[in-house]
């Protein structure tokens, strides 16, 4: 299947990275297009041809195999990914003190992540270099962002990772769970939600820098900012629910070992999301701007 985040549109497990995807429709005999080497069951069907938004969690499986993804693949994927972030955002914030010059270097490596994931996002297959510079770059930008939030607001990125984690695990408690059911009309739902709401943020971002809307617009510091945070952060815990989506129909269904990496890309870039909207909502809480 391809989980999408709130910029991005991953290609994770799909009929066009290489493999057969989940939505990949079989032809005579079982073989699925996109010709993926282990996509032939001992029935003559494609376990990834199965629908990538059921939510039977014990829906047909694809025989093991030595190099399928597992969970700890995922894990350790992730983990480095976020070090790498986390790396990148300590040296930001211990050699780059808040100054102009930081604001530029903090703008240039947000361009430079955002370069290097949309190359990935494109790419047919996980490129480890590309997902860790990705991750390197998008922590120097956290770095001086969440510095110069604290030289105003003390504290509030230690609150906001706070927050992200309590956040990011009741989201996974509600999914496995399965309070939150990812089908297909949830993701249609959730992704017209999340592609309104960027575009009404460009709007807002247009017409602040024109002057037309004063004090951020819909991203003030007031209650009307809080309220966007707060739908922003909601939207990050969506896109969340369709990374775990995809984590799971990869291990189900015998993804390759490397697409984990995407999967850490993937949930990367949710949890980044969810943080610097929660850092933003700390420090309108704060109320001491």
């Amino acid at each position: 299947m391809r989980s999408s985040n709130p910029v991005f549109s991953r290609r994770g497990f799909s009929r066009d990275n290489g493999y057969a995807g989940f939505n990949a429709a079989p032809q005579a005999g079982g073989q699925a297009v996109g010709a993926n080497p282990y996509a032939q069951s001992p029935s003559g069907q494609n376990p990834y041809a199965a629908n990538p938004y059921s939510t039977d969690p014990y829906g047909p499986q694809a025989p093991a195999r030595a190099n399928a993804m597992t969970m700890d693949d995922v894990v350790s994927r992730t983990a480095i990914t976020l070090g790498t972030v986390a790396v990148g955002a300590a040296l930001a914030w211990v050699l780059l003190p808040v100054s102009t010059t930081s604001y530029g270097l903090a703008f240039g490596s947000a361009l430079v992540a955002f370069v290097l994931a949309m190359v990935q996002s494109f790419k047919r297959t996980p490129a480890p270099a590309l997902i860790l510079g990705y991750a390197f770059f998008e922590g120097i930008f956290l770095g001086v962002i969440s510095e110069m939030y604290n030289s105003q607001w003390s504290g509030a990125p230690f609150q906001a990772v706070l927050g992200t984690m309590a956040v990011s695990a009741a989201t996974l408690v509600a999914y496995k769970q399965r309070w939150i059911r990812v089908t297909a009309r949830y993701a249609r739902i959730g992704m017209t939600i999340a592609m309104a709401f960027l575009m009404v943020m460009v709007v807002n971002l247009l017409l602040v820098a024109f002057g037309v809307a004063g004090d951020g617009g819909l991203r003030d510091f007031g209650p009307l900012g809080a309220l966007v945070g707060v739908l922003a952060i909601l939207i990050g815990c969506f896109f969340l629910t369709l990374d775990f989506k995809q984590i799971e129909d990869g291990i189900t269904y015998g993804a390759p070992r490397e697409e984990s990496w995407l999967a850490a890309f993937g949930l990367t870039m949710s949890l980044v999301w969810i943080y610097l909207e929660m850092l933003r909502l700390v420090a309108i809480f704060s109320g001491n701007d």
